[in-house]
This record gives C-alpha cells, structure tokens and sequence, in this order.
C-alpha cells in the first residue's frame, strides 16, 4: 500500500479528484468538533465537503459547524449508529471517511485515506494517540487500548475490525450494506457493526500510518469502560446470531 508522494500517488489523486466525505457525528460536543473542523481545514488535499450529523445537540454544536463551512444533518433519534448512518447515507463522495467529534486529524489525513483506498480496499482503518493525556502515557495506552481491540475483533470478525475515532470506505460498499447495519440499536458499537456487515467477503485494512489525535475520554472512569464493554458484547451477540465466528473464519480462509 503506498503513501503519498510515492508510487501510489496517483491513484491516490484520482481518489480526491472523485471526492472524500468526511462524516462526523455529534451531540453536545462543540468545543471538540471546532478543534476537529479546524484540522480539516488545514488539510493538504481537502475533502468534497464535511458533513457533521447534530444528534440532538443542546448546545451550539450545529452552529459551530455551519461557521465552518460543514453541512449539517439533524438526526433527532439519538444514538451513534443512528447519526452516523445518516450520514453516510448523506455523503456525496465516492469515499467516505468518518471521524468523532474529538478526532483531531493531522494535515496529510485526508491524501492518506485516498492513498489507502486507492490499493484496492473496501475499508481502512487507522491509528490513534489521546493528545490529553500526559505524554509519558498517552502512546503506550493508546497502544494498549487499541491492540487488544484491534487483536480481538481480528478474532470476532474473522478479519480487520474499525475503529470510528479513524477510518473510511467506499461509498459503493456502503451502498450494498447500508440495509443490514443495525442502525436502529443504540447501545451497539456502530463501527464494528458496519465491520461485521461489510466482511469477510469484502477487503478491510489496518494502516497504521493513519494516526489522529483523539481525546482519552474514552478511556476515563469505571462508567465509561463498562458501558463500552456492554456494547461490545451486544454488538457481538447481535451479529454472531447472523455468522458465527467460526462461519466468518471459514468464509475468509475459503476466499
């Protein structure tokens, strides 16, 4: 897979030419989403256009936004499967990549997500660091966190899991899935959800030279940990009962 400014560039050009969709779903979480917009702003390759679904937001998330050339999609049912579906059904690029509130995305994302999708993927995920955390510690729990995710959903998926803070696709591939993602369940993890439902049949990679910043919050007090544990399990039952691991093992060592 190669990077911009090497072999792959070209594709990796025609890939902006067509167009990435930055898709970023929110609620309440203004002064976040204003650090992320301004990241996006300062983007080597900028992208088609960025799209922020207010998720029933009390604060002036959606006005934050707007000041920032976003286009705003309102998705009063609250939860993260709902408003990030809505927009990726809203998206207008051939590429869609999609980012939380607190994701801070360095200036060459936007070229390495085409770059990724212009070796031939389906799906890229990537890397991140908690730039609030104290730096002695902010890499090596990123790292932990995200290997045991990442090592696990390897297991459970029979191939690459995502991650929502850092990944993007093809609108094509959303297209043929967009009716199978449980979107209408909030206490899923909507990102493993889409993963399940895009794989093993389609091809979905983990490039770690695509890095954002992303906020610790995630990874703060006992509440939040076990309230990502109880949706992890969920959305492994949920579609477990569609393919079992060892289906979905099957179908990949088969392809």
């Amino acid at each position: 897979m190669s990077g911009p400014g090497t072999g792959g560039s070209v594709g990796a050009r025609r890939w902006a030419e067509v167009g990435v969709s930055v898709v970023i779903p929110a609620r309440d979480d203004a002064v976040a989403l204003a650090v992320c917009l301004d990241a996006l702003a300062a983007q080597t390759s900028p992208p088609l256009e960025v799209v922020v679904v207010d998720n029933g937001s009390s604060d002036d998330t959606a006005d934050v936004a707007r000041s920032r050339g976003a286009r705003v999609v309102h998705e009063p049912e609250r939860g993260i499967p709902q408003a990030a579906s809505a927009g990726y059904d809203a998206a207008r690029g051939d590429v869609i990549a999609r980012l939380d509130a607190d994701s801070v995305p360095p200036p060459d994302w936007v070229a390495r997500v085409g770059a990724a999708l212009a070796g031939g993927a389906d799906a890229v995920t990537g890397v991140g660091v908690f730039h609030d955390l104290p730096r002695g510690t902010a890499r090596l729990t990123a790292a932990a966190y995200l290997g045991a995710y990442y090592l696990l959903g390897h297991a459970a998926l029979g191939h690459h899991a995502l991650w929502g803070s850092n990944m993007a696709f093809r609108r094509e591939a959303w297209l043929a899935v967009r009716s199978q993602v449980h979107r209408d369940d909030a206490e899923l993890h909507d990102d493993m959800d889409l993963a399940f439902v895009l794989g093993p049949g389609r091809r979905v990679v983990l490039d770690r030279r695509l890095v954002v910043g992303v906020s610790g919050r995630s990874v703060r007090g006992g509440a939040q940990l076990r309230r990502r544990f109880r949706r992890q399990f969920r959305t492994l039952a949920v579609n477990w009962r569609t393919a079992p691991p060892w289906q979905r093992w099957a179908a990949r060592l088969a392809g």
